[in-house]
């Protein structure tokens, strides 16, 4: 054994100039593949570490004896979201305090986070302090926040309190609940997020495995000619197999290694992207030592594996090997594992966790990677066929010979094809929800018997604010119109209910109308603050903030879309590039050969260009519509036009990148046939 370790490393070292190329192409597709694989799994690291850092502010009555009364409203200041958490103390238990703070507050303490506390400080108190009562006493910590700069405000009040005691219904987010703990339980958009996460990873690991299996077959020709001969002079397929997965999984480990400094390096920028609300911190976007130990370990097990799958015929046939002989056709029974999987998508994706939707996503595009080769296979017959000259007929030939090394230049750029398919229908436009939410019209919901008398109230304050605005009370279901200028008030306090019947109506909706022009977000602003504490339990927000979460997300589902498609076009493109360089140097002693029976350069570079660009439209417009095809079932409201612009622009996009990675080989295919005497290899 430790023989044919020494016989591996001495053949990985010393193989000439073109070998260490080889060796280095290889390097670098698996730390390309390795550091978007371990940008894949922290997307799901990153939400589940601020799932854990939410929790708390969700209270769930726990078994044990409560030590607080909890209650959490969200409030707005300049089109962003301020998050406020109420805690009443019930008893002293050391220890037990909301994360990100030494203590639990005290009645008439406020703690903020630094955002809050910096944004406190630029804003006039009328706007945004004024809203919170008590000093402020404290800084919530990084372990109290979901991301850097987030607004977040814990406010101390004794139990007694009415925004503790006030009966929440559906104008308010949450009842005080009263808690042993700061436990608590993750949130309805979390879930969401977490969920897109999931398939979002899949969408990008999926193509990183097979672009880190195909680094395995690089410059597979050269090793296979050379491994071959080492069978016919004596060598047993177990010595073989050993030979080839050291010399793979050495370097796959190196790559691995190198695509892990690779993503240290790139966290900083990693960490500015905004999703949910914010940036992330520099420790969310860390995979888990386990997830980095089991990448570092799998990806050079996987390399070593794709290059034993390779080593069929150098055990069985190295004789064909070693003259080249065209390896028989592949079946269809490719082609039926994915029709059976496609089959299965509708039936699927209807009703089911994403965890269910990514498992057959990863299997579609497996299947999608299966049956590559085999219509690579098919459209080398056809272009060999209908070839009407040199470089056609001699493209179609090659496309026969090895449909597998030409599929490995067009994959990068097929899956992505499938990724953009599939998520390009589902790219929500800008104009869902129709225009932007109203900023200057401020709702509150108030108990209906004292609705004439809040109304005067509201009046007042906003009077002493300098704010000239109109103020009337309506039924929560539909505006009546009615101004409270009159001091009449609206409604009698009950509503109809189904089929006519009286049912209980408490509460009406006092509106705010403010000027609209230039300073309207001074003036909402300081009107929010006026009108804050009027009602305990509820906070005074416009038709802009109550769609502000439902932006946020359409507007993360896109970022989300462009980050999976640039990691797509990422791994398409160098894989285009990597693999036409080693395709070169694959084929050096054929092109070499073909130069000295007088075949033009140009003519050499024509076949190549055609070797790769046939295969592209076919394999690349077949995988855009199976992936159109999966996300059909998702498809509810009509096709977005923005989704429509970004497959296009995706396809124009990937196209053009692989092929310029693959013209970028034509200086080597110049360099190798330079001199075109034959070299044993």
């Amino acid at each position: 054994m430790r023989n044919l370790l020494e016989l591996s490393w001495r053949l990985l070292r010393g193989g000439g100039r073109r070998s260490t190329l080889g060796t280095v192409l290889t390097i670098t597709a698996v730390a390309v593949s390795s550091a978007l694989l371990f940008f894949a799994l922290a997307a799901n690291t990153a939400f589940a570490a601020r799932a854990d850092r939410e929790a708390w502010r969700n209270p769930v009555q726990g078994p044990g004896t409560p030590v607080a009364v909890q209650a959490t409203t969200e409030d707005h200041v300049r089109d962003r979201a301020v998050t406020v958490v109420n805690l009443a103390r019930l008893r002293d238990a050391p220890g037990t305090h909301p994360p990100g703070m030494s203590r639990m507050p005290s009645p008439g303490e406020v703690w903020v986070s630094p955002g809050l506390a910096e944004l406190m400080r630029e804003l006039p108190p009328g706007q945004l302090a004024a809203r919170f009562p008590g000093t402020v006493k404290g800084t919530i910590g990084d372990d109290g926040l979901l991301y850097p700069g987030e607004l977040v405000a814990v406010v101390g009040r004794a139990p007694a309190d009415p925004e503790m005691k006030v009966s929440r219904t559906d104008g308010a987010p949450s009842a005080p609940v009263r808690i042993d703990g700061f436990t608590g339980g993750t949130g309805e958009d979390t879930v969401a997020y977490q969920g897109m996460a999931i398939v979002a990873s899949v969408l990008m690991a999926v193509p990183l495995l097979v672009f880190g299996g195909a680094a395995a077959r690089l410059t597979v020709a050269r090793r296979d000619r050379r491994l071959a001969a080492l069978r016919l002079v004596g060598a047993t397929p177990w010595q073989v197999a050993t030979m080839t997965v050291a010399e793979a999984m050495i370097t796959a480990a190196g790559g691995a290694v190198l695509g892990l400094v690779l993503y240290g390096a790139a966290v900083p920028l990693l960490s500015r992207i905004e999703m949910a609300g914010g940036a992330w911190f520099a420790g969310d976007l860390w995979p888990g030592t386990l997830a980095v130990l089991g990448v570092l370990l799998a990806v050079p097990l996987l390399v070593g594996l794709s290059a034993v799958v390779g080593l069929r015929r150098v055990v069985v046939s190295p004789l064909g090997v070693a003259g080249r002989e065209t390896p028989p056709a592949m079946r269809f029974v490719r082609v039926v594992a994915l029709l059976v999987v496609l089959a299965a998508v509708p039936v699927t994706f209807r009703n089911t966790s994403a965890t269910v939707v990514a498992v057959v996503l990863g299997l579609a595009f497996l299947c999608v990677n299966l049956v590559g080769p085999w219509v690579v296979g098919v459209i080398g017959r056809v272009t060999a066929r209908t070839a009407r000259g040199p470089a056609g007929l001699l493209a179609g030939r090659r496309l026969v010979d090895d449909p597998r090394s030409a599929w490995r230049t067009v994959s990068g750029v097929a899956l992505t094809g499938f990724v953009a398919g599939f998520i390009g229908l589902l790219s929500p436009s800008a104009d869902l929800l129709g225009g932007p939410g109203d900023a200057t019209a401020l709702s509150l919901v108030v108990p209906a018997p004292q609705a004439t008398d809040l109304a005067r109230q509201a009046r007042e304050r906003l009077s002493r604010a300098g704010l000239d605005a109109r103020v009337q009370v309506s039924d929560t279901g539909a505006d009546t119109g009615a101004d409270t200028g009159t001091g009449t008030g609206t409604g009698t306090g009950v509503a109809s209910g189904a089929e006519g019947r009286p049912g209980p109506a408490p509460e009406r909706v006092l509106t705010v109308d403010l000027p609209s022009g230039e300073g309207h977000a001074v003036r909402t602003d300081t009107a929010r603050t006026a009108l804050a504490g009027l009602v305990p339990g509820h906070v005074a927000t416009s038709p802009a903030d109550d769609r502000w979460r439902t932006d946020l997300l359409l507007d993360d589902i896109r970022t989300g879309t462009l980050i999976v498609l640039g990691v797509s076009f990422l791994v398409a493109i160098a894989s285009a590039g990597i693999t036409a360089a080693s395709s070169v140097l694959d084929r050096r002693q054929a092109y070499a050969l073909l130069r000295l029976a007088g075949t033009p350069l140009e003519v050499l570079d024509r076949a190549r260009r055609t070797e790769t660009l046939v295969p592209l439209v076919v394999m690349g417009g077949g995988s855009i519509l199976t992936g159109m095809f999966c996300a059909l079932p998702f498809v509810y409201s009509g096709i977005s036009v923005s989704g429509v612009v970004t497959l296009l622009s995706s396809v124009v996009v990937g196209f053009a990148g692989v092929l310029g990675a693959s013209a970028l080989s034509r200086p080597l295919l110049r360099a190798v046939t330079t001199d075109p005497a034959p070299r044993p290899d």
